[in-house]
């Protein structure tokens, strides 16, 4: 891998999102969704000519994936529903019952078709009162794992045998064993303990190799961790907080990501006034495309 310092780093789109988050590339469009939480709205780019749709959500949307049969999974305060593309409309599939004080955050498409989305303690970001679930493509919900308090970076290698996840204010980085046939997961082991210092995992994604790609939110940086732990490289961003990457581009060899800008001080904004924007790092490996569910 080349050294941090060479690689290059540009600003897609000045999004000045509050709180962006969950990109997703699609290959059959070579475009890039993603969302503002706070907005809250789903959004589509075209990294090409710049052109961008907007689909307005009535409250907050944690996360979301793509639909092998068209449209989106989304994941509200209230649970998940069914987004057409083309009309705008939702249609509410489940909910879990509500814990006060907490709300959707991350999730991904496994790659066999499964919906996997995480709550968050948005109130005091303390509490381990979160919690993994699983929606499969039969539309019903699994809790997977509990006691969380910020559920985040999930990503699964390239065979689909390992899924990775963290908690931000563990903060703490897992790797799980995972059964495609089932969902289940199993053998959970640490792969790192990031420090505020080298970036806290929010948001993630893996490449080829193996490597899990974690937005460093606290340092302002996007990590590069080897399977046992290393941290392989730290690249600085031009934005105070990233959020989360995803692999891009025809050859899958741009990492897309994500930042924020809510709650940032002037003198912050004056020294990263790009924060709350989508920037694009080339790198020299390609990435593990994102699934699209199967429900």
């Amino acid at each position: 891998m080349a050294d941090a310092t060479t690689v290059e780093v540009t600003c897609v789109l000045d999004a000045r999102a509050e709180l962006g988050e969950c990109p997703v590339w699609s290959l059959q469009e070579q475009a890039l969704y993603w969302e503002d939480i706070r907005a809250p709205a789903l959004h589509r780019l075209d990294p090409d000519t710049g052109a961008t749709h907007t689909w307005p959500m009535p409250s907050r949307i944690g996360s979301f994936g793509l639909r092998e049969s068209g449209g989106a999974v989304v994941a509200l305060e209230d649970g998940f529903h069914l987004l057409d593309l083309d009309t705008g409309r939702l249609e509410f599939v489940v909910g879990p019952k509500r814990v006060p004080g907490t709300r959707f955050n991350d999730g991904k498409v496994s790659p066999d078709g499964r919906f996997f989305a995480g709550t968050m303690d948005e109130e005091l970001l303390s509490r381990p009162i979160a919690t993994l679930f699983r929606l499969d493509p039969d539309l019903r919900l699994h809790r997977v794992v509990e006691d969380l308090v910020v559920s985040n970076g999930l990503a699964w290698t390239a065979d689909g045998r390992t899924m990775y996840h963290s908690d931000s204010k563990g903060p703490v980085i897992w790797a799980y064993d995972y059964d495609a046939d089932s969902g289940a997961l199993s053998h959970r082991r640490e792969v790192a303990r990031p420090t505020e210092e080298i970036g806290r995992p929010d948001g993630a994604a893996t490449d080829e190799q193996g490597y899990y790609w974690s937005a460093g939110i606290s340092a302002g940086v996007l990590n590069r961790w080897s399977p046992d732990g290393r941290l392989d490289r730290s690249i600085p961003l031009p934005c105070s907080n990233p959020t989360a990457p995803c692999f891009g581009g025809p050859d899958l060899r741009t990492v897309f990501v994500t930042s924020l800008r809510h709650d940032l001080p002037p003198e912050v904004l004056a020294a990263k006034p790009l924060s709350g924007g989508i920037f694009a790092v080339r790198v020299d490996v390609p990435g593990v495309p994102i699934s699209r569910f199967r429900g």
